[in-house]
């Protein structure tokens, strides 16, 4: 594959400016467009979620482009789930049974902004902001283009064109309205919506309530979570109905029905929040939605990635760092030796898509345990043997959201297929008294891993592996 080539990406968003800044290390000529001011510049975070859960999978595609050092100054530990229940009162679930998995609270913004001045850093990558790609043709491998700037329209040409540009990605609509080919496409809504709010700093600085854990207050139908920020600050995500239940987004539409339902549910977040009806009613409330499509791919003219590709709701904590493994798979192909971008395409497609729809499938799961199963006891149960067994045997278990989260060298649908598989044989064991945690650990080890192997095998029969 000839380093000459001309590469097109349209967006700048982490996917987009990580695979620049790769493509970039290998010498191909890259030019990006973004359709957003450039956020280096122009503060642009309004209503999105300004911090996001940075883990292993997003960590190896960092050592892959050389800036792991430099994220790290970004990150602030989350050891494990703050609980807090209806009271006030907190528990910490930790993540792992082994003290040095764990996640990290990191800013889109910061993050995003490193990436794109790593990616400059390179003579043969070309970022460009405020130009909205219209639309994709995708068998003449060019683009169209507005710019916000002077209020014109261009065509860019390019030997290959690779949209980053998000869950309404310009290109993978081309796609659909071209009918050229055949393209599969779902979008499916959850009922919820989400809202960001905020705790602010303490004095000096100072966080108001524990600092290194992602906070939830899990209640069945509706949940609030937070993750801390540098400045002492959380990010507070309040998803909810948009028309179910005694409270939703619809009917939320005065101060006194916000802070009623806050001091009824949320009594402790409410003490810490004095902004809490400023931000309810100045930020937008948005949808959550899960996109799956197929092919990603045109010929070895264009190629989707990241959220265009397979975008999915935030519950497991891996939407940037699925896209961040995107880049690390791709990257994979290219080292192959190909000698055409169909090849390449359709090897990178094959081997992932399977994985990013795994991935959009354990989000929902998650989505149901963060707001109502970890309140359970069963699921307590589960997780206390589960983090014993990992403390314990290290080597010998990883419960399905350590395989998930800090098992980066297995693929998503793996993590899947075994972690769902361990989840039913512990509950389903724990409900038949054939599992007590007080018994040997040993033991449990044993039972867990025979009875996991169990199932696997009647899913294989059942085609399901």
């Amino acid at each position: 594959m000839t380093k000459q080539q001309n590469i097109l990406i349209i967006g700048a968003g982490l996917c987009g400016s990580l695979l620049a800044l790769r493509l970039g290390q290998r010498g191909f000529n890259v030019t990006v467009m973004e359709m957003r001011p450039d956020l280096r510049k122009v503060d642009i975070s309004a209503g999105r979620s300004i911090n996001l859960a940075f883990s292993d999978r997003g960590n190896k595609a960092m050592k892959l482009v050389g800036i792991e050092d430099k994220v790290k100054d970004l990150c602030i530990p989350m050891n494990g789930r703050m609980l807090h229940d209806i009271e006030g009162n907190t528990v910490l679930a930790p993540y792992s049974g082994r003290e040095h998995e764990f996640i990290n609270s990191i800013s889109r913004g910061e993050l995003n902004a490193l990436l794109l001045d790593e990616a400059e850093k390179h003579k043969n990558v070309s970022i460009y902001f405020n130009r909205k790609c219209k639309s994709v043709d995708f068998e003449k491998t060019t683009a169209l283009f507005k710019d916000y700037t002077n209020n014109t329209e261009f065509v860019e040409d390019a030997d290959v064109i690779i949209a980053t540009d998000g869950a309404g990605s310009a290109m993978r609509k081309s796609y659909y309205l071209g009918k050229k080919f055949l393209f599969s496409f779902s979008q499916d809504w959850l009922t919820h919506g989400y809202k960001e709010l905020s705790i602010l700093p303490g004095e000096n600085g100072s966080y108001k309530t524990y600092k290194n854990a992602l906070h939830i207050w899990g209640r069945e139908s509706f949940m609030l979570i937070a993750l801390p920020n540098l400045d002492g600050s959380f990010t507070v995500t309040l998803f909810l109905s948009y028309d179910e239940g005694e409270y939703n987004f619809n009917n939320l539409t005065s101060k006194e029905r916000v802070l009623e339902f806050f001091g009824k549910y949320f009594k402790d977040a409410l003490e810490l929040m004095p902004n809490l009806v400023d931000d309810f009613f100045e930020n937008p409330t948005a949808p959550l939605g899960t996109v799956k499509c197929s092919p990603w791919h045109y010929k070895g003219n264009t190629l989707l990635m990241g959220d265009a590709a397979h975008a999915i709701v935030p519950f497991y904590g891996q939407g940037m760092n699925a896209s961040f493994e995107d880049v690390v798979e791709f990257d994979k192909v290219l080292d192959e030796g190909h000698d055409d971008w169909e090849t390449i395409f359709k090897i990178y497609e094959k081997s992932r898509k399977k994985d990013t729809d795994a991935i959009a499938d354990l989000a929902i799961d998650n989505f149901h345990e963060m707001k109502g199963h970890v309140n359970h006891a069963n699921f307590r149960e589960k997780r206390t043997l589960e983090m014993a067994l990992e403390k314990h045997f290290p080597n010998d278990y990883s419960s399905k959201y350590s395989l998930v989260t800090f098992n980066e060298d297995i693929g998503y649908r793996e993590a899947m297929l075994r972690g769902r598989a361990q989840d039913k044989a512990i509950l389903n064991m724990l409900a038949d008294g054939k599992l007590n945690i007080q018994d040997d650990l040993k033991l449990n080890l044993e039972k867990v891993k025979t009875e996991t192997e169990n199932i696997l095998e009647d899913d294989r029969i059942a085609g399901l592996k």
